[in-house]
């Protein structure tokens, strides 16, 4: 017996059926592969800023042009030693100097942004021997702050210069880290000694955290010396200087270079 029309429809119509449906399952299992391909590409994406991100400063701390340089002097003081690797080199201040106590100051930038400053001689006294030597001789009147850093949760301004390129003047070296957090983290207001990255490869120059930031000790050593924090004003600070950005003459990235306000150490007074 010859199949009926409507039988013929019918069978018609399942293939069709069919059919739409295997396309429909096609396009399905390629775009899975294809939101699966993108998902894996975003996530090498994701690791590959975050390891550019650490090694950008881990370079700016030790090795790039953020670090503290440091030169030798003809006339070291008896607490240092001139040549030895792994020593104080130059004219190093004592680590007494500090006197094991805290001192409290104004750091004056651009004669009128007024940070109140707290510096801890108990937790980091070499370290804070020399910041206070350095203000109690007007050493650090009329240096810079020459670098900015405003990348999330990276956030620096460092002094101390007369360029990005000098300490500003009477050249040492001095170690070890003292008071470095053990995380890495260094939150907003933290007076940290800039550093070459070496146990003994620190100087006259600082920066301040005006936000919460991240920074990996470089290898050898603990991290940066913690010599105080900002008691008051950071929130000038960041009005007046940081938020208004980086100019991108002279700097490294858009991120990264010197502050489009012109930042000079007016005074330092300590107590």
């Amino acid at each position: 017996m010859a199949p009926s029309k409507n039988t013929e429809r019918e069978a018609r119509e399942a293939r069709e059926r069919l059919r739409r449906y295997n396309a429909r399952q096609t396009v399905h299992a390629h775009q899975v592969k294809r939101r699966t391909r993108d998902n894996v590409f975003a996530l090498i994406g994701l690791v590959v800023i975050a390891a550019l991100a650490t090694v950008t400063q881990i370079y700016y701390f030790s090795a790039g042009p953020g670090m503290s340089k440091a030169a030798a002097s003809a006339s070291p003081s008896p607490s240092a030693t001139p040549t030895a690797a792994g020593q104080n080199v130059g004219a190093v201040p004592p680590a007494t100097l500090g006197g094991n106590r805290t001192w409290a100051g104004t750091l004056t930038l651009n004669k009128k942004v007024s940070l109140g400053i707290s510096l801890d001689g108990t937790k980091a006294p070499q370290g804070v021997s020399s910041v206070v030597n350095d203000i109690q001789t007007s050493f650090l009147d009329g240096k810079a702050c020459w670098r900015l850093t405003n990348s999330p949760g990276f956030d620096v301004l460092q002094c101390g210069g007369s360029s990005g390129s000098d300490t500003g003047g009477a050249a040492y070296s001095f170690g070890p880290v003292e008071n470095a957090p053990a995380n890495g983290v260094y939150p907003a207001g933290s007076i940290v000694l800039a550093s070459t990255g070496t146990p003994y490869g620190q100087g006259h120059q600082f920066f301040i955290t005006y936000k919460t930031t991240t920074i990996p000790a470089p290898a050898g050593i603990a991290g940066y010396t913690v010599v105080g924090h900002v008691t008051s004003g950071l929130s000038t600070l960041i009005s007046d200087i940081t938020s208004k950005g980086v100019n991108p003459k002279g700097g490294s990235s858009a991120n990264d270079g010197p502050p489009n306000v012109k930042t000079t150490i007016t005074s330092v007074t300590i107590k």
